[in-house]
Protein backbone atom coordinates (compact mmCIF):
# COMPACT_ATOMS: atom_id res chain seq x y z
CA UNK A 1 0.00 0.00 0.00
CA UNK A 2 1.33 3.43 -0.95
CA UNK A 3 2.33 5.60 1.97
CA UNK A 4 0.32 8.73 2.71
CA UNK A 5 1.67 12.15 3.60
CA UNK A 6 0.96 13.07 7.23
CA UNK A 7 -0.99 16.18 6.17
CA UNK A 8 -3.33 14.04 4.08
CA UNK A 9 -4.85 12.65 7.27
CA UNK A 10 -7.78 14.45 8.89
CA UNK A 11 -8.26 14.55 12.65
CA UNK A 12 -10.70 11.64 12.30
CA UNK A 13 -8.07 9.70 10.33
CA UNK A 14 -5.55 10.30 13.12
CA UNK A 15 -8.03 9.08 15.72
CA UNK A 16 -8.53 5.89 13.72
CA UNK A 17 -4.76 5.53 13.31
CA UNK A 18 -4.20 5.79 17.07
CA UNK A 19 -6.91 3.22 17.70
CA UNK A 20 -5.42 0.77 15.18
CA UNK A 21 -1.97 1.16 16.74
CA UNK A 22 -3.24 0.85 20.29
CA UNK A 23 -2.36 4.42 21.26
CA UNK A 24 -4.64 6.69 23.33
CA UNK A 25 -7.19 8.62 21.27
CA UNK A 26 -6.20 12.01 22.76
CA UNK A 27 -2.79 11.70 21.12
CA UNK A 28 -4.47 12.28 17.74
CA UNK A 29 -5.44 15.83 18.66
CA UNK A 30 -2.00 16.57 20.11
CA UNK A 31 -0.32 15.46 16.91
CA UNK A 32 -2.83 17.21 14.67
CA UNK A 33 -2.34 20.50 16.50
CA UNK A 34 1.39 20.34 15.78
CA UNK A 35 0.75 19.66 12.11
CA UNK A 36 -1.70 22.56 11.87
CA UNK A 37 1.09 24.84 13.07
CA UNK A 38 3.16 23.76 10.07
CA UNK A 39 5.43 21.52 12.14
CA UNK A 40 6.52 18.46 10.16
CA UNK A 41 9.59 17.68 12.25
CA UNK A 42 8.53 14.96 14.68
CA UNK A 43 11.42 15.79 17.03
CA UNK A 44 9.81 19.17 17.72
CA UNK A 45 6.53 17.63 18.87
CA UNK A 46 7.52 17.69 22.52
CA UNK A 47 4.33 16.20 23.99
CA UNK A 48 4.12 13.28 21.55
CA UNK A 49 5.73 10.05 22.88
CA UNK A 50 8.66 8.52 21.00
CA UNK A 51 6.84 5.23 20.27
CA UNK A 52 4.15 7.15 18.40
CA UNK A 53 6.77 9.15 16.49
CA UNK A 54 8.53 5.93 15.54
CA UNK A 55 5.32 4.35 14.26
CA UNK A 56 4.44 7.43 12.23
CA UNK A 57 7.90 7.65 10.65
CA UNK A 58 7.59 4.01 9.57
CA UNK A 59 4.00 4.14 8.32
CA UNK A 60 3.73 7.56 6.72
CA UNK A 61 5.61 10.18 4.72
CA UNK A 62 6.49 12.87 7.23
CA UNK A 63 8.68 15.53 5.66
CA UNK A 64 7.25 15.55 2.15
CA UNK A 65 7.70 19.28 1.64
CA UNK A 66 10.70 21.53 2.06
CA UNK A 67 11.36 25.14 1.04
CA UNK A 68 13.97 25.00 -1.70
CA UNK A 69 13.82 28.71 -2.54
CA UNK A 70 12.27 31.72 -0.88
CA UNK A 71 12.16 34.92 -2.94
CA UNK A 72 10.91 38.33 -1.82
CA UNK A 73 9.84 41.04 -4.26
CA UNK A 74 11.71 44.31 -3.91
CA UNK A 75 8.70 46.05 -5.41
CA UNK A 76 5.90 45.07 -3.05
CA UNK A 77 7.16 42.43 -0.59
CA UNK A 78 5.35 39.55 -2.30
CA UNK A 79 6.95 36.23 -1.37
CA UNK A 80 7.39 33.21 -3.62
CA UNK A 81 8.13 29.77 -2.22
CA UNK A 82 9.54 26.95 -4.32
CA UNK A 83 8.67 23.72 -2.52
CA UNK A 84 10.42 20.45 -3.25
CA UNK A 85 8.25 17.40 -2.65
CA UNK A 86 9.41 14.00 -1.41
CA UNK A 87 9.60 12.53 -4.92
CA UNK A 88 11.56 15.41 -6.47
CA UNK A 89 8.67 17.37 -7.96
CA UNK A 90 8.64 21.11 -7.41
CA UNK A 91 5.76 23.53 -7.04
CA UNK A 92 5.49 27.27 -6.53
CA UNK A 93 3.36 29.18 -4.04
CA UNK A 94 2.87 32.93 -3.68
CA UNK A 95 2.19 34.88 -0.48
CA UNK A 96 0.81 38.41 -0.86
CA UNK A 97 -0.04 41.11 1.64
CA UNK A 98 -3.24 43.12 1.33
CA UNK A 99 -4.96 45.51 3.73
CA UNK A 100 -7.10 42.62 4.95
CA UNK A 101 -4.06 40.44 5.73
CA UNK A 102 -2.02 37.73 4.04
CA UNK A 103 -3.40 36.00 0.98
CA UNK A 104 -1.82 32.89 -0.50
CA UNK A 105 -2.02 31.52 -4.02
CA UNK A 106 -1.43 27.77 -3.95
CA UNK A 107 -0.79 25.17 -6.65
CA UNK A 108 -3.02 22.13 -7.13
CA UNK A 109 -0.76 20.11 -9.45
CA UNK A 110 2.94 19.72 -10.18
CA UNK A 111 2.63 21.05 -13.69
CA UNK A 112 -0.51 21.47 -15.75
CA UNK A 113 -2.25 19.63 -18.60
CA UNK A 114 -4.34 22.56 -19.82
CA UNK A 115 -1.74 23.99 -22.22
CA UNK A 116 -2.89 27.63 -22.13
CA UNK A 117 -0.65 29.46 -24.59
CA UNK A 118 -0.12 32.51 -22.37
CA UNK A 119 0.87 30.67 -19.18
CA UNK A 120 4.43 29.76 -18.13
CA UNK A 121 3.21 26.63 -16.30
CA UNK A 122 2.01 25.13 -19.57
CA UNK A 123 5.52 25.20 -21.03
CA UNK A 124 6.98 23.02 -18.27
CA UNK A 125 4.90 19.87 -18.71
CA UNK A 126 2.87 17.86 -16.23
CA UNK A 127 4.19 15.88 -13.28
CA UNK A 128 1.34 14.67 -11.09
CA UNK A 129 -1.62 15.72 -8.99
CA UNK A 130 -0.92 17.10 -5.55
CA UNK A 131 -2.52 15.41 -2.58
CA UNK A 132 -4.91 17.31 -0.34
CA UNK A 133 -2.12 17.43 2.25
CA UNK A 134 0.35 18.94 -0.20
CA UNK A 135 -2.14 21.70 -0.94
CA UNK A 136 -2.71 22.20 2.78
CA UNK A 137 1.04 22.11 3.41
CA UNK A 138 1.62 25.13 1.17
CA UNK A 139 -0.65 27.20 3.42
CA UNK A 140 0.75 25.83 6.67
CA UNK A 141 4.44 26.08 5.81
CA UNK A 142 4.19 29.53 4.19
CA UNK A 143 2.19 30.77 7.17
CA UNK A 144 4.71 29.32 9.61
CA UNK A 145 7.54 30.88 7.61
CA UNK A 146 5.80 34.28 7.72
CA UNK A 147 4.92 33.87 11.40
CA UNK A 148 1.41 35.09 10.72
CA UNK A 149 -2.03 33.60 10.16
CA UNK A 150 -3.12 33.55 6.52
CA UNK A 151 -6.36 35.41 5.89
CA UNK A 152 -7.41 34.00 2.52
CA UNK A 153 -6.50 31.25 0.06
CA UNK A 154 -6.75 31.20 -3.72
CA UNK A 155 -6.29 27.89 -5.55
CA UNK A 156 -4.97 29.58 -8.68
CA UNK A 157 -1.30 28.63 -8.89
CA UNK A 158 0.18 25.87 -11.02
CA UNK A 159 -2.36 23.34 -12.28
CA UNK A 160 -6.10 23.11 -12.92
CA UNK A 161 -7.84 22.50 -9.55
CA UNK A 162 -10.85 20.78 -11.09
CA UNK A 163 -8.53 18.33 -12.87
CA UNK A 164 -7.63 17.17 -9.35
CA UNK A 165 -11.16 17.33 -7.97
CA UNK A 166 -11.15 14.79 -5.13
CA UNK A 167 -7.92 16.07 -3.61
CA UNK A 168 -9.18 19.64 -4.00
CA UNK A 169 -12.32 18.84 -2.02
CA UNK A 170 -10.23 17.11 0.64
CA UNK A 171 -8.12 20.26 0.95
CA UNK A 172 -11.17 22.52 1.17
CA UNK A 173 -12.65 20.43 3.98
CA UNK A 174 -9.38 20.48 5.95
CA UNK A 175 -8.95 24.21 5.38
CA UNK A 176 -12.49 24.90 6.54
CA UNK A 177 -12.53 22.47 9.50
CA UNK A 178 -12.56 23.99 12.97
CA UNK A 179 -9.65 21.80 14.10
CA UNK A 180 -7.89 22.32 10.76
CA UNK A 181 -7.07 25.75 9.36
CA UNK A 182 -10.47 27.00 10.55
CA UNK A 183 -10.59 29.25 7.52
CA UNK A 184 -14.01 30.52 6.50
CA UNK A 185 -15.20 29.09 3.19
CA UNK A 186 -15.85 32.61 1.90
CA UNK A 187 -12.13 33.32 2.34
CA UNK A 188 -11.30 30.54 -0.14
CA UNK A 189 -11.46 30.88 -3.93
CA UNK A 190 -11.05 28.14 -6.52
CA UNK A 191 -10.14 29.08 -10.08
CA UNK A 192 -10.94 26.94 -13.12
CA UNK A 193 -10.35 27.24 -16.85
CA UNK A 194 -13.88 25.96 -17.31
CA UNK A 195 -14.11 22.18 -16.78
CA UNK A 196 -17.88 22.01 -17.03
CA UNK A 197 -18.64 18.60 -15.41
CA UNK A 198 -16.55 19.47 -12.36
CA UNK A 199 -18.06 22.97 -12.20
CA UNK A 200 -21.49 21.37 -11.94
CA UNK A 201 -20.20 18.95 -9.32
CA UNK A 202 -18.64 21.84 -7.41
CA UNK A 203 -21.96 23.67 -7.35
CA UNK A 204 -23.40 20.78 -5.32
CA UNK A 205 -20.88 20.79 -2.45
CA UNK A 206 -22.20 22.23 0.80
CA UNK A 207 -19.57 24.94 1.17
CA UNK A 208 -19.68 28.66 0.40
CA UNK A 209 -16.35 28.60 -1.46
CA UNK A 210 -15.90 31.27 -4.13
CA UNK A 211 -15.65 30.30 -7.80
CA UNK A 212 -13.43 32.09 -10.30
CA UNK A 213 -13.51 31.26 -14.02
CA UNK A 214 -10.63 32.06 -16.38
CA UNK A 215 -12.45 33.28 -19.47
CA UNK A 216 -9.93 35.51 -21.34
CA UNK A 217 -12.08 35.81 -24.47
CA UNK A 218 -15.70 36.73 -25.30
CA UNK A 219 -16.22 34.09 -28.00
CA UNK A 220 -15.23 30.51 -28.77
CA UNK A 221 -13.17 31.26 -31.85
CA UNK A 222 -10.79 33.58 -30.00
CA UNK A 223 -10.79 31.52 -26.82
CA UNK A 224 -9.65 28.43 -28.71
CA UNK A 225 -6.49 30.27 -29.80
CA UNK A 226 -5.63 30.97 -26.17
CA UNK A 227 -6.92 27.94 -24.26
CA UNK A 228 -7.18 24.38 -25.61
CA UNK A 229 -9.92 23.62 -23.06
CA UNK A 230 -12.20 25.82 -25.20
CA UNK A 231 -12.20 23.05 -27.82
CA UNK A 232 -13.88 20.77 -25.27
CA UNK A 233 -16.33 23.17 -23.65
CA UNK A 234 -17.92 26.14 -25.36
CA UNK A 235 -18.42 29.47 -23.63
CA UNK A 236 -22.16 28.76 -23.59
CA UNK A 237 -21.55 25.50 -21.71
CA UNK A 238 -19.21 27.22 -19.26
CA UNK A 239 -21.64 30.06 -18.61
CA UNK A 240 -24.57 27.65 -18.21
CA UNK A 241 -22.53 25.88 -15.52
CA UNK A 242 -21.86 29.27 -13.92
CA UNK A 243 -25.59 29.96 -13.80
CA UNK A 244 -26.12 26.61 -12.08
CA UNK A 245 -23.46 27.48 -9.52
CA UNK A 246 -25.06 30.89 -8.95
CA UNK A 247 -28.51 29.33 -8.54
CA UNK A 248 -27.33 26.63 -6.11
CA UNK A 249 -25.05 28.79 -3.98
CA UNK A 250 -26.37 32.35 -4.39
CA UNK A 251 -22.70 33.36 -4.73
CA UNK A 252 -21.26 35.88 -7.14
CA UNK A 253 -18.81 34.52 -9.72
CA UNK A 254 -15.55 36.17 -10.70
CA UNK A 255 -14.45 36.04 -14.32
CA UNK A 256 -10.70 36.42 -14.91
CA UNK A 257 -9.79 38.17 -18.14
CA UNK A 258 -6.13 38.63 -19.08
CA UNK A 259 -5.55 41.37 -21.65
CA UNK A 260 -3.12 40.75 -24.51
CA UNK A 261 -2.05 43.47 -26.88
CA UNK A 262 -4.02 43.39 -30.12
CA UNK A 263 -5.52 39.99 -29.32
CA UNK A 264 -8.44 40.27 -26.90
CA UNK A 265 -8.25 43.89 -25.73
CA UNK A 266 -10.21 45.62 -28.48
CA UNK A 267 -13.37 47.69 -27.92
CA UNK A 268 -15.28 45.03 -29.88
CA UNK A 269 -14.12 42.37 -27.41
CA UNK A 270 -15.18 44.50 -24.46
CA UNK A 271 -18.68 45.04 -25.86
CA UNK A 272 -19.05 41.35 -26.73
CA UNK A 273 -17.86 40.31 -23.26
CA UNK A 274 -20.43 42.55 -21.58
CA UNK A 275 -23.12 41.04 -23.81
CA UNK A 276 -22.30 37.37 -23.10
CA UNK A 277 -22.04 37.96 -19.33
CA UNK A 278 -25.24 39.98 -19.12
CA UNK A 279 -27.61 38.59 -16.49
CA UNK A 280 -24.97 36.65 -14.54
CA UNK A 281 -24.26 37.89 -11.01
CA UNK A 282 -20.57 38.40 -11.55
CA UNK A 283 -17.47 40.50 -11.15
CA UNK A 284 -14.87 40.86 -13.90
CA UNK A 285 -11.25 40.87 -12.81
CA UNK A 286 -9.11 42.35 -15.57
CA UNK A 287 -5.44 41.40 -15.66
CA UNK A 288 -2.86 43.34 -17.61
CA UNK A 289 -1.23 40.10 -18.75
CA UNK A 290 2.20 39.32 -17.38
CA UNK A 291 4.96 38.33 -19.77
CA UNK A 292 7.65 35.67 -19.52
CA UNK A 293 10.49 34.49 -21.74
CA UNK A 294 9.12 32.52 -24.67
CA UNK A 295 5.60 33.89 -24.46
CA UNK A 296 4.02 34.66 -27.86
CA UNK A 297 1.86 37.38 -26.27
CA UNK A 298 2.54 40.91 -25.09
CA UNK A 299 0.64 42.69 -22.37
CA UNK A 300 -1.93 45.29 -23.35
CA UNK A 301 -0.96 48.93 -23.36
CA UNK A 302 -2.21 50.98 -20.38
CA UNK A 303 -4.50 53.04 -22.61
CA UNK A 304 -6.09 49.86 -24.01
CA UNK A 305 -6.63 48.48 -20.50
CA UNK A 306 -8.33 51.70 -19.35
CA UNK A 307 -10.51 51.81 -22.45
CA UNK A 308 -11.53 48.16 -22.03
CA UNK A 309 -12.44 48.73 -18.38
CA UNK A 310 -14.39 51.90 -19.18
CA UNK A 311 -16.46 50.15 -21.84
CA UNK A 312 -17.35 47.31 -19.46
CA UNK A 313 -18.33 49.71 -16.70
CA UNK A 314 -20.48 51.77 -19.08
CA UNK A 315 -22.23 48.49 -19.95
CA UNK A 316 -23.15 48.06 -16.28
CA UNK A 317 -20.52 45.45 -15.38
CA UNK A 318 -18.66 45.41 -12.05
CA UNK A 319 -14.96 45.53 -12.95
CA UNK A 320 -11.62 45.75 -11.16
CA UNK A 321 -8.08 45.76 -12.47
CA UNK A 322 -5.94 43.22 -10.63
CA UNK A 323 -3.09 44.75 -8.70
CA UNK A 324 0.22 43.64 -10.17
CA UNK A 325 2.35 41.92 -7.55
CA UNK A 326 5.66 40.05 -7.55
CA UNK A 327 6.56 40.53 -11.20
CA UNK A 328 10.27 40.92 -10.41
CA UNK A 329 10.38 37.40 -8.92
CA UNK A 330 8.11 35.80 -11.55
CA UNK A 331 5.34 35.43 -9.00
CA UNK A 332 2.54 37.20 -10.87
CA UNK A 333 -0.44 35.59 -12.58
CA UNK A 334 0.67 33.34 -15.46
CA UNK A 335 4.35 33.42 -14.48
CA UNK A 336 4.60 30.38 -12.19
CA UNK A 337 6.58 27.43 -13.46
CA UNK A 338 6.96 23.84 -12.47
CA UNK A 339 10.64 23.11 -11.79
CA UNK A 340 12.19 22.03 -15.07
CA UNK A 341 15.02 20.00 -13.58
CA UNK A 342 12.88 17.85 -11.32
CA UNK A 343 12.70 14.08 -11.31
CA UNK A 344 9.83 12.29 -12.97
CA UNK A 345 7.90 9.37 -11.54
Amino acid sequence: MEKRFVLDLTLQDWEEYMKEKGFPKFRALQLYQWLMKGTLDLSKMTNVPNDIKKAISEDLIVESMSVEKHLVSKIDGTQKFVFQLYDGHRIETVLMRYKTGLSICISSQAGCKMGCNFCASAHAGFGRNLTSGEMLGQVLLAGAFAGERIHSVVVMGIGEPFDNFDNLIGFLKSANAEQGLNLGARHITVSTRGLVPQMLQFSEIDMQVNLSVSLHAPNDELRKTLMPVAKRYSIKEVLDACRTYEKNTNRRITFEYSLFDGVNDTPECARELAKVLHGIHCHINLIAANEFDGSPFKRSKPASVRAFQDLLEKSGMTVTLRREMGTDIMAACGQLRRGLQEKTT
